[in-house]
């Protein structure tokens, strides 16, 4: 079974950093994409960055410019490093992983929260 452990969340002041860390455990035939989306109340989850393989890596416009998204392969991980923090980036942060584990499937992390305030 496919499991999703994410860290790194917390309380930071605007202009700080954080580093966000989904570790992918479970046995995956095949990864089409992995990465992190967002949402606070009353709002759509809405896509930060992911990875497709093969393909493009994708960073919302958003963030572009202050977050990047990078695959571990030896942790089998997929973080996100984010630099320049604002309170319009406060939300709760989802790892997702697309891919295959007996048919295809959409994996979620339990969600991490990020809250940006002075």
């Amino acid at each position: 079974q496919v499991q999703l452990l994410e860290s790194g969340g917390g309380l930071v002041r605007p202009g700080e950093s954080l580093t966000l860390s989904c570790v992918i455990s479970g046995s995956l035939s095949r990864v089409n994409a992995m990465g992190w989306y967002r949402q606070v109340p009353g709002k759509e989850r809405e896509l930060v960055a992911n990875i497709i393989t093969p393909g493009p890596t994708n960073v919302a416009d958003t963030v572009k410019g202050r977050f990047t998204i990078s695959r571990d392969s030896a942790k089998n991980s997929v973080d996100l490093h984010m630099n320049n923090l604002k309170p319009e980036d406060t939300a709760v942060y989802y790892c997702q992983v697309r891919g295959y584990s007996g048919g295809f499937n959409v994996f979620w992390g339990q969600g991490v929260e990020v809250t940006v305030s002075s």
